[in-house]
């Protein structure tokens, strides 16, 4: 009993062999995104099967803009995990407890604006990106129920953040496996038997996500022995405040900047016709199972190097940062081949349509390479965010997708038109992230060596 509380338990990542420490905390954190994909891909699945192939392209054509109103919560969490993983490095508990605090309470606040301000905008966003009439209800719809019922997701991610800052990477893959699982049963309840539609997925998905927040908090409660949990500690505090924003404003910028190029790009998807735009949705789902492993050690690799940099261990981050980079590349080059020789199977779970199965497959051949260098992408940044280098990361972010994607993607489709393509080539869009993803692992691996980022550190600031 003593040995399974352990498990659930705050993890010290400055201690042990570095790569057997991170694969320990990064393997419950990769099957717990890809418990995370399983949600949207759970969705898109069964309203694939059971509506159509436009309610498909309706629930992937709101994701743009879902993305772009969720960065409040992604700078939130972002900050929250450095803050937590250099304090608990340290050892310094009166810090740690300001700075979980502060984290629920400016979830609180950012979730009430997000329930303000998503409802009035999602019909002009839509508009904006030329979505199609035949699916701009159900987008509509969709969005609306999530933005209403948003502090589940947000507090899920904020304090499955706070845990994992605490090494804790085992319980917030429970919890999430636990409301994954009700998402289904719930996706198959409203869509296949009350018929519910697409608006049925959005409410299945965000009374599971409240469900694994309410878990989270219980589990945080418990913890004491690590933190002080009062109201005290809920107060909004000036000095902690700001410094959580200027570690998680860079992220959350990156977030929206991809967000931004995303909508950009899905007004060129969308001006391709349904048939693309379903596609662009069954490659997405693809693509987010294949880049979970590359998310999860580069988060790994945040919390590994933010507490290693709090306890004032360097050489353990170099090696540790060998060591994680070197097994992401080997796990994605995996993956990689996977893809190639199966894919069409895994498109084949979306769709019976061969057409989009055979478009589908296309598109994915051209992404398949990209996933290697993203794997060095994101152990590299996961690194300087530890460190508390979140700027470096979201200006290669910047220069990747608003310097390169977007002008790479409609130069390709204009100098791609023709009578059978009156708008260019669909593969435009495919290709432009390519040359995104291959040009963000160099430019990283450059920043990287420079090593600003171990200048970086807030233990020792006043």
């Amino acid at each position: 009993m003593v040995k399974i509380k352990e498990l659930f338990a705050a993890k010290d990542l400055t201690e042990g062999t570095p790569w057997k420490r991170i694969i320990e905390f990064a393997i419950p954190m990769l099957i717990g995104n890809i418990a995370q994909q399983f949600y949207n891909t759970a969705d898109s699945i069964i309203v694939g099967k059971y509506v159509g192939d436009n309610a498909l392209a309706a629930v992937g054509s709101s994701s743009p803009i879902l993305n772009l109103l969720l960065v409040l919560f992604v700078g939130i969490a972002v900050g929250a995990g450095i803050m937590v993983s250099q304090y608990f490095g340290a050892k310094d508990r009166e810090k740690l407890s300001h700075t979980i605090g502060i984290c629920i309470s400016l979830t609180a606040i950012a979730s009430i604006i997000i329930m303000i301000i998503g409802p009035l905008v999602t019909r002009p966003m839509l508009h904006f990106l030329n979505t199609p009439d035949t699916i701009i209800d159900w987008c509509a719809n969709y969005l609306n129920i999530f933005f209403v019922g948003i502090s589940g997701f947000a507090y899920y991610n904020i304090l499955a953040g706070v845990l994992r800052g605490l090494g804790d990477s085992l319980s917030a893959l429970i919890f999430l496996l636990i409301s994954t699982a009700l998402n289904v049963v719930l996706d198959l309840l409203f869509v296949a038997k009350f018929n519910m539609g697409v608006p049925g997925v959005a409410l299945a998905t965000v009374m599971a996500q409240g469900i694994s927040a309410i878990l989270c908090l219980i589990k945080l409660l418990k913890m004491k022995n690590n933190f002080d949990v009062s109201l005290k500690m809920l107060k909004l505090n000036k000095e902690y405040s700001l410094k959580l924003i200027k570690l998680g404003l860079p992220s959350g910028l990156t977030q929206a900047i991809f967000s931004l190029a995303m909508i950009v790009v899905q007004s060129l998807t969308n001006s391709f016709g349904e048939m693309v735009i379903a596609c662009n949705v069954i490659v997405m789902r693809v693509d987010g199972f294949a880049m979970m492993p590359n998310f999860s050690f580069g988060s790994a690799m945040t919390t590994y190097a933010g507490q290693n940099i709090g306890a004032k261990k360097m050489d353990r981050v170099d090696k540790g940062t060998k060591h994680g980079t070197l097994i992401a590349v080997g796990v994605s080059t995996v993956i990689t081949i996977t893809i190639l020789v199966f894919g069409r199977y895994l498109m084949g779970v979306f769709t019976d349509t061969k057409e989009l199965v055979d478009l589908s497959m296309h598109m994915m051949r051209i992404l398949a390479v990209g996933y290697i260098a993203m794997a060095v992408t994101q152990c590299l940044s996961g690194v300087m965010r530890g460190a508390g280098d979140t700027m470096t990361p979201m200006w290669i972010s910047l220069i990747t997708t608003v310097v390169l994607r977007v002008p790479v993607a409609y130069t390709i489709a204009y100098f791609t038109r023709s009578s059978a393509y009156p708008t260019g080539r669909p593969e435009s869009t495919f290709i432009s992230l390519l040359v995104s993803w291959t040009m963000g692992a160099l430019i990283t691996t450059i920043f990287f060596k420079r090593g600003k980022w171990r200048k970086k550190s807030i233990v020792n600031e006043a």
